[in-house]
């Protein structure tokens, strides 16, 4: 059999033309992917794919022999195949990134643009203005704020160390104002249409009943201060006592107090003290004992542990804590007149304005120069009283002849006007017309409790002095005194 005899072999069409096919996909992997191998192990065959590319592999494994109807990974149709669907998903996941974050940043202008607070402390020789321009505000804001509302002035009144607080926008312009006065109070302005808002916040403290002890070592001011009281906690025991004792002459070394006052509190701190609720002095071993009590018709008063009153027609010292410069005396050598001359009052001195306390209540009879005694004031008290004060700087507004005054109201001020050497008062204390010595002039009392209103204070007064006594017990055994 010739050659040109040997027919050639015959295949179906639709055999050439799959073969074909396959040829050219082959070709175009080889051109565009670098390496079939590598690229398998890194992509995962698309089973959608996979299952219409069976029919294709298996016609051409018709044409030849021992052909491989698994895919072992090698294949580069497990790449063509896998590749385009995990590069279209990566691009998915991109675009969802880059949009939440376009959406982000599209949002953080918004959230920035919120109003912030900022706050200033006040330092030394700050104003209004200064602490404005601290905070970025220009000087008109300033202007505009305390002409739109009247209470605004408050924020002039600012203290070193205090903090303001600004409500600034995202432009910086102000919307709110805040400052803490006090631990009770806080004031604020509020932007507005109409211009600003003035509002003041209170906190309404509770009030608790607390306990001190003190030793005069030098001085009740001192001791006062070393047992935890404020200047008007003491001032206030001076005056509840102040019938019995004269705190100018006769406080004297290792005297002693036991108090128990009001102490107002926000959270657990003291941020004020309210009235004296009952109040024991030792003094030269004499002891005194106060209570304070409201009757059921609302008088409140302070009386002793046994129900009678401590308030007495008059006071012993117009002056608090002066000191006496020259005593009642029948026949004293005058210092200007050069001569003896009978000294009708007590001389107390004091720096020139100090307060000075009608002793009773009364009718002023004469408020004006008078002779050697400069700028005076007379008082009567009923029909048998009658006071003088002497060598003032300047009256109490109000204080005129007619004027009706209380016990312990000021009338005028230390001076040194008439006939005087230095700044002090002149008191003198007359009784029917004639001039008795105010340091040792029995003073009349009031009436004291009877009834049921003695009962009544007697519940009250018996659980603080009993307490009183207690916490006296627990502190001096503590500190062994």
């Amino acid at each position: 059999m010739t050659q040109s005899d040997q027919k050639a072999p015959y295949y179906p069409k639709s055999h050439l033309l799959a073969a074909s096919g396959v040829a050219a996909l082959l070709s175009l992997a080889l051109l565009v992917f670098p390496s079939a191998e590598v690229e398998a192990k890194k992509t995962t065959l698309n089973l959608e794919l996979e299952s219409g590319t069976e029919q294709i592999l298996q016609e051409k494994d018709d044409l030849r022999p021992n052909a491989v109807t698994e895919d072992d990974g090698s294949s580069p149709f497990a790449q063509i195949e896998g590749q385009p669907d995990n590069q279209n998903s990566a691009g998915k996941d991109a675009e969802k990134k880059n949009d939440l974050a376009d959406s982000t940043q599209q949002a953080s202008p918004s959230a920035s643009a919120d109003p912030a607070w900022k706050s200033v402390t006040v330092g030394k020789g700050d104003t209004l203005s200064t602490v404005f321009a601290k905070a970025g505000l220009p000087a008109n804001v300033v202007h505009d704020m305390l002409a739109a509302n009247k209470d605004a002035k408050q924020f002039t009144r600012l203290d070193i160390g205090q903090d303001v607080d600004f409500l600034l926008d995202s432009k910086g312009e102000l919307q709110s104002l805040k400052v803490k006065r006090n631990d009770l109070e806080t004031i604020s302005l509020n932007k507005s249409a109409k211009g600003y808002d003035f509002k003041r916040d209170l906190v309404k403290p509770s009030v608790h009943a607390n306990y001190a002890h003190g030793r005069v070592d030098s001085s009740l001011f001192v001791a006062g201060k070393n047992a935890g009281l404020s200047h008007d906690l003491i001032m206030s025991m001076a005056n509840v006592l102040g019938y019995d004792i004269d705190f100018a002459q006769d406080i004297r070394e290792g005297d002693s107090f036991d108090v128990i006052y009001e102490s107002q509190q926000v959270q657990g701190k003291q941020v004020g003290t309210g009235s004296i609720l009952a109040v024991r002095f030792v003094n030269r071993g004499k002891e005194y004992t106060a209570v304070r009590y409201t009757s059921k018709q609302g008088s409140t008063s302070y009386l002793r542990a046994d129900g009678s009153s401590m308030r007495k027609a008059f006071i012993r010292t117009p002056v608090d804590f002066a000191r006496i410069s020259s005593r009642f005396s029948i026949g004293r050598f005058h210092p200007i007149l050069n001569k003896i001359r009978a000294h009708k009052g007590v001389d107390y001195a004091a720096p020139i304005g100090t307060p000075i306390k009608a002793t009773g209540d009364g009718k002023i009879l004469e408020a004006g120069r008078k002779g050697g005694y400069g700028n005076a004031v007379v008082i009567q008290h009923g029909q048998r009283y009658r006071t003088v004060y002497g060598h003032m700087s300047r009256f109490a507004k109000g204080i005129r002849s007619g004027v009706a005054v209380k016990q312990g109201q000021i009338i005028g001020y230390v001076g040194m006007t008439g006939l005087a050497t230095g700044p002090h008062l002149h008191y003198e204390f007359q009784v029917n017309g004639q001039h008795v010595d105010p340091l040792s002039a029995k003073l009349p009392t009031a009436d004291p409790l009877s009834g049921p209103e003695r009962k009544r204070f007697m519940a009250q007064a018996q659980p603080l002095i009993a307490r009183m006594d207690q916490e006296k017990a627990t502190f001096l055994a503590l500190n062994k005194r």
